[in-house]
């Protein structure tokens, strides 16, 4: 209770985000999470293998009229996300702060670098095709015509080091080309991905776009790299030993699998992300005379 006011302190309810909804963990399990110096911040809802699958229908259910939805559609509702960040910047930069360590101003500096990185991603949604695509040159009176078509749901371990910035990294290449994802945020700061949820929930962002669950990464990060409805895995936030075993229950249906190399969320993310969960697909026609 507030000496100053009398009243009791309210704190903040974490739940996850699946399929445009906030559920609590279907297991009621729970677990604390501290900040760089180990006092109590909150209790977030330990995810469960359930919950995993649960996500996987979700983005399944979504993909269809996202990747059906135009470019510049996409392009316009990840600017609208941006707009959503911007407005909540001190509660990000507040929990980013908590969650690594950071002074305020560092903080304030990720939150920024993660807004505009939407923003950048927001731009490159009807240009992709443009360098992703093209007409092939063939020995016949054809066209030959390549473009690039998402690659479905996407399982993403968040990176661990950073909370949010690198968070919007792994998310907003792999939905601004029309994929649906199954995120698993940082395990030991999943505060700041959750605070996300509800800023996409009240964007224009169609429900099960983007699914958020907190928890243990490898207990998560199992099920989806076996799941035959999952297209593809971003190991971001997986250790060595890790990335290892999920790749070999990858394998099992070929999924596309990222595994990048320790990378520096604040350097110029260029198009790799963006290209990873792309398929090519290519159309003959005649030319007639």
């Amino acid at each position: 209770m507030s000496e100053t006011t009398g009243r009791l302190a309210v704190f903040k309810t974490y739940k996850l985000y699946v399929g445009g909804k906030f559920p609590r963990s279907e297991s009621g399990r729970v677990y604390e999470v501290t900040d760089s110096k180990g006092t109590w911040l909150a209790n977030a809802p330990l995810a469960s293998r359930k919950d995993a699958r649960d996500a996987v229908v979700a983005a399944r259910k979504a993909f269809g009229g996202w990747s059906g939805a135009t470019a510049y559609n996409r392009g316009q509702i990840l600017y609208r996300i941006a707009e959503m960040l911007e407005g909540r910047r001190e509660q990000f930069t507040a929990e980013v702060a908590a969650a690594e360590g950071l002074s305020k101003a560092k903080a304030a500096a990720q939150v920024d670098a993660a807004i505009d990185r939407w923003v950048w991603y927001a731009g490159w949604s009807d240009k992709v095709a443009q360098i992703a695509g093209g007409a092939n040159p063939v020995a016949g009176p054809y066209f030959n015509l390549s473009s690039p078509e998402p690659t479905g749901v996407v399982a993403v371990l968040a990176p661990q080091d950073s909370s949010f910035l690198g968070l919007v990294s792994v998310i907003a290449p792999a939905i601004v080309t029309g994929n649906t994802v199954v995120v698993a945020a940082a395990e030991n700061a999943p505060l700041p991905a959750l605070s996300l949820a509800e800023a996409l929930a009240t964007s224009d962002l169609p429900g099960g776009v983007v699914n958020i669950l907190s928890g243990r990464t490898a207990e998560l990060g199992a099920p989806l790299a076996a799941h035959q409805d999952v297209n593809a895995l971003d190991l971001a936030g997986a250790d060595e030993e890790l990335a290892k075993e999920l790749e070999t229950a990858a394998a099992d249906n070929l999924k596309r699998v990222l595994r990048p190399a320790a990378p520096n969320w604040t350097a110029d993310p260029g198009t790799g992300r963006l290209l990873s969960f792309l398929e090519t697909k290519t159309v003959w026609h005649p030319m007639g005379v």
